[in-house]
Formats: structure tokens, C-alpha cells, sequence
């Protein structure tokens, strides 16, 4: 089975977040659905060899806790000391240091982020850091939903005058439902 994801690219929390809607269930619900998104997410996370079912759980507690968290934030107001707790537990189970490389050619590069721990509270700490990094964006109360019909993915629009999480999809479905109301009566 494969599994397509509605909307890649936004932010990395934002795309973490839309993994799950009421009109199309938990694409991560699985292993093989959470490794089906790694796949989709290229360079942006470390690579895990194989993901159990105890990473699947550290990431959903991660997931709901952005959610609740990102929710209030976009209205400007303090998130539940609850989910930024599970945000803070998340990052602080593989903690960060930075790396010094010496590149090929001879040159010491910048300092690479890593994390020690296992690849799944590996995984769950740089999601929470994602969600962290969105949670202190000065545009956090930018972030919209979609205004497609039953559609309730999440952006972070570059335009202003973008409505839709995807205009060839939620974007031509809403000019089609106008479309017909317009000329319903006709004929």
C-alpha cells in the first residue's frame, strides 16, 4: 500500500501536524506509515534504520502536544504548561551537541547538531525541536487551515492571499462547487 501525504513542504511541524485530519484518519497510525513520511521528508530528519512501535508512540505524544500547543499560539495566546512540558520531556530524552567536521577539501565546516540517543527518542526530540522552532517564530499567528470543505490542514503562507493548503486540489474544488452553484439553475 502506499500512502500519499496531502501537503509536504511547510514547516516541518506543520507537516508532522497535517499527518492527521479527520477526513483522511492517522496517516502515521503504523511504523510502515510513520517510515512512508520519514521517506517523504528528505534531509530533514536523521534517518532511522527502522521505526518501532514505541517511536510511533514518543511521536504521536509529540504531535498532540504541538497541535494543542500551535493552537492556542495562533491566537496569541500561552500554550498549556501540559504540552510544552511534553514538548520540553521530548527534547530533553536525546539532548543536542554540536559537532566540529573537517571537510574533504580540508576546511573545518559549521558545527553539525547531534543527538546520542536511540533513533527514536532521537526522532521524537527533533520533531519537538521543529514544533519549538515554529512555537517561537514570530509568525506562528500566521499560520492558517485550509478553507477547502472538510479540509483542515495547516500552512504557513508565503502569500497573503493564499486560502488553500493546496490550490489544485481544496483551490479547484471550491472554483468548481461556485461554479455549479452559479449555473445549477440553468439548463
Amino acid at each position: 500500500m502506499t500512502v500519499t501525504f496531502p501537503l509536504l513542504g511547510e514547516p516541518l511541524a506543520l507537516d508532522l501536524l497535517n499527518t492527521r485530519s479527520p477526513a483522511f484518519g492517522d496517516l502515521i497510525a503504523t511504523p510502515e506509515g510513520l517510515t512512508a513520511w520519514l521517506a517523504a521528508q528528505p534531509g530533514r530528519l536523521t534517518p532511522a534504520a527502522r521505526v518501532s512501535g514505541a517511536d510511533l508512540t514518543r511521536v504521536h505524544a509529540v504531535r498532540e502536544a504541538a497541535r494543542v500547543a500551535l493552537e492556542v499560539a495562533r491566537q496569541g495566546e500561552r500554550p498549556p504548561a501540559g504540552a510544552l512540558r511534553a514538548l520540553n520531556e521530548a527534547m530533553a530524552a536525546a539532548p543536542a551537541h554540536r559537532e566540529l567536521v573537517w571537510t574533504q577539501s580540508g576546511g573545518l565546516t559549521a558545527a553539525v547538531h547531534r543527538r546520542a540517543e536511540d533513533p527514536g527518542r532521537r526522532l521524537a526530540a527533533e520533531l519537538a525541536g521543529a514544533a519549538a522552532d515554529l512555537l517561537t517564530d514570530p509568525r506562528v499567528r500566521e499560520v492558517r487551515g485550509c478553507e477547502g470543505a472538510e479540509c483542515e490542514l495547516l500552512f504557513l503562507p508565503a502569500n497573503a492571499r493564499r486560502r488553500w493548503c493546496v490550490a489544485g486540489i481544496c483551490g479547484n474544488r471550491a472554483r468548481v462547487a461556485r461554479y455549479y452553484a452559479r449555473h445549477k439553475g440553468e439548463g
